[in-house]
């Protein structure tokens, strides 16, 4: 259906009227393939009565089969009078096209349906000329209709409406025999169960957390309105579940057994599960919106005080609500009321005062900021002490669970907002500071110019808070970005001004000779100098500087007073003496290069206490590390004398729970042997015997270590990896390798000949994890050989055809070989395995090998079948398939091969023969793996798919072959019987032949034959050569052309044959009569006349050859010269 179609014409004045369209709108809609598909179902078949036509204000003009949900436009309802396919006759009459608004569209749809169509479908007067089945298939679709619409319109009221079988009536309420015995109820009755179920199903799925999920910022009213409305919306469920159709519902579908009683008893079950959650949460729900409500009315002032209270009212709706002590609906919760909070602060903060505050003073702005700081800090505060006294409370076994959901999740747009409260700080702060700038007089050489370019500052900077404060932007609203870029702005343009500062400060401080002098300057500046740009360009400068040395060295001690107690401070990559060690001595180095920088700038202090009082900071940092080592040395002797001795006494190996080998202490023993090469490198730790003892054989139980380490891994992988069917077959070679292994358990690390012993049962490790390595790997040979089968091109083409190159015997080779070859390689894994043939272990690891062969065969047949049918689809072959020849016999014209039902029955009988070829694996299954698959029901409508392809093309074969068969009559007719009827009555006889009168044929009939079949001749040449039948079959048409143009010379021969006799006979006539005219001379005239002379003219007869493309004889041709 495209846009010219007439039928569109009432549906097109309509909706660009009502809409007012430009035509263009329309004429795009229509062209829409989308639009086309529904156009065409609701024009061309029954399935549809009802099409809308609908405008939104994002997607624009659209069609929809169903009713558009979420229009408050108006809508086109057009409508069907009565069932059957739109043509342009009928289109005015049977469509029925209403406008109607948005919300008031359902109940449109359910007034008509009640009204007009469900009445009208019913009559049986009206559907009496229909077709059987018709008016109750749309009786039932209007039914479906109007209930669609009832449970939509219920749900936009925020109710959930339950609809009932149109079949049920109220005159069946007391006939049970006779309701239990009607099917069509019963199935009514199921189906409108079904559709209750998903209702009820979507409502419960309904979360109070959508809107947070949607990105919207919901307050705790919506969070309280949610559970009223979901248990009001329950109840009313409720109601309609205990009401008597309902009720006759359930006594239906119960009697008559149905499997969607169950369903209808869970529906009620969830219904009231429903009702008690949605009872339990909005009654403990209430106390919290009292405080919510109490908090909404007090001053913002007095708001931190009732945080405290807030927290109390959510953590006893955790503890009493069974239902709400969820941690995903805590975190919902815990948002919404951020969301009030974040409301309530930015209302108190009002954008106009922070954005006026920015030019006129900050400072009142400034508290009110730091407040609201303040007072959801406090809120944050209030959260942590109920966690913490939940964790208390569980800790103390009450069954009270604590909050353990990361906080970041309910206080994510809080921390937002505190941000931008954080910059807005920032910018006040630095607008007060700035402010200090407007009384600022410096004294010196150049005081009056650098004067003039603090107060340049200073006027620049107004111009940039009063460009700020115009921007029309909310600064308290967090989402809003455009603020963060006039803010960016604002901090490079301060930035920039700060810059001008420090060339003024630095030109300033190098004026100064006198420390009098910079600390007057200082305190001029000091709001100033506590800006980070400022303070970072004037770090050159003396005071600073020494400042800097000082500081550096305090943060030093500090540092080494606050974490020399922590395992985390030093690296995890050392030991944990080592790292202290080696820590210290950075600590050392960073005092040291401290002391060298203040050395530096020794000769620019003033006051030589300042270099006793860096000296003896220094001197305390370097005593304090040299106490630290000495102690931290001492402790690491002992403590690694106590493990070295631990070590000595423990087993080399043992089994994990998981009844894994692994080696003892693993984790300690390699960290002595870090330790222990460490102490080799410190040189000054003491050495107490165990350490000594080990450390003298530390290379030797390093070596030991990484044997046991390697041997103990390919145990666990083999254990690990083994499969179900493999372990009976390993399980006796594992019993005896643990036997040996038990040394191993009972030894120590003490023992005299570990070495050799670990080494002697790697060994048997090693070869045991060979063995099962081996065979695993044949295993994988195997099943990489049977998945290889699923990519093998069975078919393949020879020439142009399928049928010539069928199945590849270069396949059936790889087949049959890889067989063996799998035969083979279970032989070799029973060798390694030692087993028994007749072991129920191995016939069971041998029948996990047939099935995976069995299912391989399968992919390769069905890979075969499906290449077969893709092959000979239309839409997605890729060219001929198969070739076949038209050739033209005795009997007429015949394909060959046939196009019949046989023509790919020998191609799919070498597919399935490809499953005979490889021998079974399993000892125990003696079937035939070809017979098998051959029952296959994947298989077999693969198989029936081509043949339903063969069908087709042969049809269309038959039909092509008929066409030709217009020249038939060349090779059915008899040449020599026409040749004699053309002779006789100069044509070719028809039906006429018994009123047909002899008249010998002329020159001019000869020459129409000939023109004839030349004609003819020329229209067989324009044949064409080859034709492609349902995109698969190609056609060879060239021996049927080449046999036909044949067929056609021979007539052609037949009828220039005889124009050459005639030519032929005249000739020898005029010959006869010269001889006879030397002998006599004196015959008379009579003579002459007795003469015998062709009927045809022989001057035109040798003309009309001579066009028709036939030489006279060199005979004929010499008698003509004489």
């Amino acid at each position: 259906m495209d846009g010219e179609d007439r039928r569109l014409d009432p549906l097109k004045s309509f909706t660009v009227n009502s809409f007012r369209l430009d035509p263009g709108i329309w004429q795009d809609l229509v062209s829409e393939e989308e639009s086309q598909v529904m156009l065409n179902s609701f024009f061309n078949t029954q399935d549809y009565w009802t099409l809308f036509i609908c405008q939104h204000p994002e997607s624009g003009l659209s069609f929809s089969l169903h009713f558009p949900k979420n229009v408050q436009t108006k809508v086109i309802c057009v409508s069907k009078s009565g069932p059957g396919v739109l043509t342009k006759e009928n289109t005015r009459e049977s469509l029925i096209i209403q406008e109607v608004q948005g919300e008031d569209a359902l109940s449109f749809i359910i007034t008509v349906s009640e009204k007009v169509t469900c009445p009208l479908l019913s009559n049986p007067e009206t559907s009496s000329t229909w077709a059987a089945g018709v008016a109750e298939e749309a009786l039932r679709f209007m039914g479906r209709q109007k209930n669609e619409a009832l449970v939509m319109k219920a749900h936009i009221e925020g109710q959930t409406f339950l609809p009932h079988p149109g079949a049920l009536h109220d005159d069946a309420l007391h006939d049970d025999t006779q309701r239990l015995s009607d099917m069509k109820l019963l199935h009514s009755c199921d189906s409108m169960i079904i559709e209750w179920a998903e209702l009820v199903s979507e409502f419960l799925q309904q979360h109070s957390s959508q809107p947070v999920l949607d990105g919207l910022k919901p307050l705790p009213s919506e969070e309280f309105n949610f559970w009223r409305n979901r248990l009001n919306n329950l109840h009313f469920i409720q109601q309609q579940l205990m009401s008597s159709r309902a009720q006759q519902v359930a006594s239906i579908v119960q009697k008559a057994e149905s499997v969607y009683w169950s369903t209808l008893r869970d529906i009620h079950r969830d219904v009231q599960e429903g009702l008690k959650e949605a009872e339990d949460v909005t009654l403990n729900l209430t106390g919290l919106q009292e405080q919510l409500e109490q908090v909404e009315q007090v001053e913002y002032q007095q708001l931190g005080a009732n945080m405290a209270a807030v927290m109390e009212a959510v953590r006893q709706v955790w503890i009493q609500s069974k239902f709400y002590c969820e941690p995903c609906r805590m975190v919902v919760l815990l948002q919404e009321i951020c969301n009030l909070f974040i409301q309530m602060s930015r209302e108190f903060l009002r954008v106009e005062e922070v954005m006026h505050g920015l030019v006129s003073d900050p400072a009142p702005v400034l508290d009110d900021v730091r407040l609201v700081i303040r007072t959801l800090q406090t809120f944050k505060e209030a959260y942590s002490q109920c966690r913490t006294q939940l964790e208390s409370q569980n800790q103390n076994q009450c069954l009270t669970q604590s909050w353990d959901f990361p906080s970041h999740l309910a206080f994510s747009h809080l921390d937002k907002f505190l941000t931008r409260l954080h910059s807005i700080q920032e910018v006040l702060c630095d607008s007060l500071q700035l402010r200090q700038l407007d009384q600022t007089v410096l004294s010196g050489v150049s005081s009056r110019m650098w004067t003039d370019v603090v107060q340049g500052v200073y006027q620049d900077f107004l111009c940039h808070v009063t460009d700020l404060s115009q921007s029309n932007c909310d600064p308290t609203d967090p989402d809003d970005q455009s603020f963060q870029l006039h803010l960016d702005q604002f901090q490079v343009q301060v930035s920039d001004l700060d810059r001008r500062l420090v060339s003024v400060l630095s030109r300033a401080f190098e004026d100064c000779c006198l420390s009098s002098s910079a600390a007057k300057l200082v305190q001029m500046f000091r709001l100033i100098l506590d800006r980070p740009l400022i303070q970072d360009q004037l770090h050159p400068h003396l005071i600073r500087l020494v400042e800097m040395v000082l500081v550096e060295l305090d943060q030093t001690e500090l540092l080494f007073v606050s974490q020399r107690e922590k395992s985390e401070t030093f690296s995890r990559f050392s030991p944990s003496a080592a790292a202290r060690l080696c820590w210290t001595q950075q600590l050392q180095l960073r005092a040291e290069e401290a002391l060298n920088s203040y050395r530096t700038i020794q000769h620019l202090c003033v006051d030589s206490g300042e270099s006793q009082l860096v000296l003896q900071r220094f001197q305390n940092v370097v005593d304090l590390l040299q106490d630290f080592r000495d102690h931290v040395r001492l402790d690491w002797s002992r403590q690694l004398d106590s493990d070295c001795g631990f070590i000595l006494e423990q087993p080399l190996i043992q089994h994990s729970q998981q009844g894994m080998l692994e080696v003892n202490c693993s984790h300690k023993l390699k960290g002595v042997l870090r330790e222990l090469r460490c102490v080799s490198r410190e040189g000054d730790v003491e050495l107490h015997p165990h350490t000594a003892r080990l450390l003298t054989c530390r290379d030797d139980v390093t070596h030991s270590y990484l044997s046991l380490s390697h041997m103990v891994s390919c145990y666990n992988q083999v254990v690990m990896d083994v499969l179900q069917v493999e372990l009976p077959l390993i399980q006796d070679q594992q019993h005896d390798l643990n036997q040996t292994l038990s040394m191993l358990q009972t030894n120590t690390w003490s023992c005299e000949g570990v070495q050799h012993l670990v080494e002697q049962q790697r060994e048997r490790v090693l070869m045991f994890h060979s063995t099962v390595c081996k065979a695993r790997a044949n295993m994988n040979d195997m099943i990489g050989i049977i998945q290889g089968w699923a990519e093998l091109h069975l078919l393949q083409h020879s020439g142009e055809s399928l049928l010539e190159g069928g199945a590849s015997e270069q396949s059936y080779r790889q087949i049959r070989e890889e067989g063996q070859q799998l035969l083979l390689l279970t032989q070799v894994n029973r060798s390694l395995y030692g087993v028994e043939e007749s072991s129920e272990s191995w016939i069971r690891y041998l029948d996990h090998i047939d099935d995976r062969l069995q299912h391989g065969l399968f992919q390769l047949l069905l890979r075969s079948l499906r290449f077969l049918s893709d092959s000979m689809n239309p839409q997605t072959c890729r060219g001929p398939l198969v070739a076949v020849r038209l050739q033209l016999q005795e009997t007429g014209s015949v394909f060959e091969p046939s196009v019949g039902g046989d023509l790919l029955k020998t191609i799919i009988t070498d597919i399935y023969r490809a499953a005979s070829l490889p021998a079974r694996i399993s000892m125990s299954r003696y079937d035939n793996l070809q017979e098998s698959l051959q029952q296959s029901p994947d298989l077999i409508a693969l198989e029936q798919e081509v043949m339903r392809h063969v069908v087709q093309v042969k049809e269309e074969a038959e039909h092509l072959r008929a066409g030709l068969d217009r020249y038939s009559y060349l090779w059915l007719s008899d040449r020599k019987e026409m040749m004699q009827e053309f002779l006789t009555y100069s044509r070719q006889l028809g039906a006429d032949k018994l009123e047909a009168q002899e008249a010998p044929p002329t020159l001019k009939d000869f020459q129409r034959e000939i023109e004839s079949l030349h004609r003819l001749s020329r229209e067989v040449t324009h044949l064409d050569d080859v034709i492609v039948l349902h995109s698969w079959l190609q056609v060879d048409l060239r021996p049927f052309r080449d046999s036909l143009l044949l067929i056609i010379h021979d007539w052609s021969h037949m009828y220039t044959e005889y124009l050459l006799d005639s030519v032929s006979d005249s000739l020898q006539q005029v010959s006869r009569r010269a001889d006879d005219d030397d002998v006599d001379d004196g015959d008379d005239d009579d003579d002459d006349d007795k003469a015998p002379s062709s009927s045809l003219p022989l001057t035109e007869t040798i003309l009309l050859l001579e066009a028709a493309g036939v030489q006279l004889p060199e005979h004929l041709s010499a008698q003509l010269q004489c």
